[in-house]
């Protein structure tokens, strides 16, 4: 029987740069409200797939993270949503509830007077912790009845802001903790150039990583290349990475560097010969 799937979601959750996504100058642009419609019908595409799929889906936002939705711990919140009889209430539940938790924290940020660095760094360790809580629960807290048959976890990231250097090191370590916990991370780039640290997370863990060409059309995206879970894929015909930008970031000023100077000792990279290293001096 095959293993069910667990889908982890981190959504970039910008304003800046879903703004300039939306404007009419791009040659198709796609704004915030048209992607959410779009993604939610890919969520429920996930569900409906098999009845033990759980999904979780946490919001990149500036200076922060948040857990938007869980399916593992959303049968509390039902009784508030209210009924539809044109709707499968899973899916109204689920999509009431992340609707209304990123309209929350966006009209939070409007009281902000600039825009902090996008928390995408903090979106992905949470997303990691949470997998890790489902694939390796507690023997001790955690009785043998109700643990959970075994999961095919992996997290999807939706990506509209460019690289920021200085999280070069975080991104790295998620990637080793994703290589062990034996994650899959699948990146879609909606706007923006390529991100060189994403394109390493989606090649080191197995994943791919996809940079729209037609925003517009992102349902035919999500459902072609990112609904099979990464057993089935091996199966079909999916895009993969033509080129991979495996440049690193300078320890030193945290830029993105073409030639780096490294440590023997720390392997720590430098932009300029330095004499001694600031790392493991």
């Amino acid at each position: 029987m095959d293993k069910a799937s667990h889908l982890s979601v981190v959504i970039d959750l910008s304003p800046t740069q879903w703004h300039l996504c939306s404007q009419s100058s791009n040659p198709y642009p796609l704004t915030l409200q048209s992607f959410l419609s779009q993604l939610l019908a890919f969520f429920n595409s996930h569900i409906a797939c098999k009845d033990e799929n759980t999904l979780a889906v946490f919001g990149a936002f500036p200076g922060k993270s948040v857990l938007l939705y869980s399916s593992t711990t959303i049968a509390a919140e039902e009784h508030s949503v209210n009924a539809d009889a044109n709707t499968y209430r899973p899916f109204k539940v689920l999509d009431s509830t992340i609707m209304g938790s990123i309209r929350n924290q966006l009209e939070a940020l409007e009281l902000l007077e600039a825009e902090a660095p996008i928390g995408l760094v903090g979106a992905i360790t949470k997303s990691l912790c949470y997998i890790n809580r489902l694939t390796i629960p507690s023997s001790s807290t955690t009785p043998a009845e109700e643990k959970q048959a075994p999961l095919d976890p992996r997290i999807l990231i939706f990506s509209v802001s460019p690289d920021q250097s200085p999280s070069y090191i975080p991104i790295m370590n998620s990637i080793f903790s994703a290589q062990k916990l034996k994650v899959t991370i699948d990146v879609c780039k909606i706007y923006g150039p390529d991100s060189v640290f994403l394109q390493q997370a989606a090649h080191l863990t197995g994943g791919s990583y996809l940079h729209l060409n037609r925003p517009d059309a992102v349902l035919q995206y999500l459902t072609m290349s990112f609904l099979p879970p990464p057993g089935i894929r091996q199966l079909l015909s999916v895009p993969t990475q033509d080129k991979i930008d495996f440049r690193a970031a300078c320890f030193c000023h945290k830029k993105i560097v073409d030639i780096g100077f490294v440590c023997s000792v720390c392997l720590s990279i430098f932009c300029n010969p330095v004499p001694v290293c600031s790392t493991c001096r």
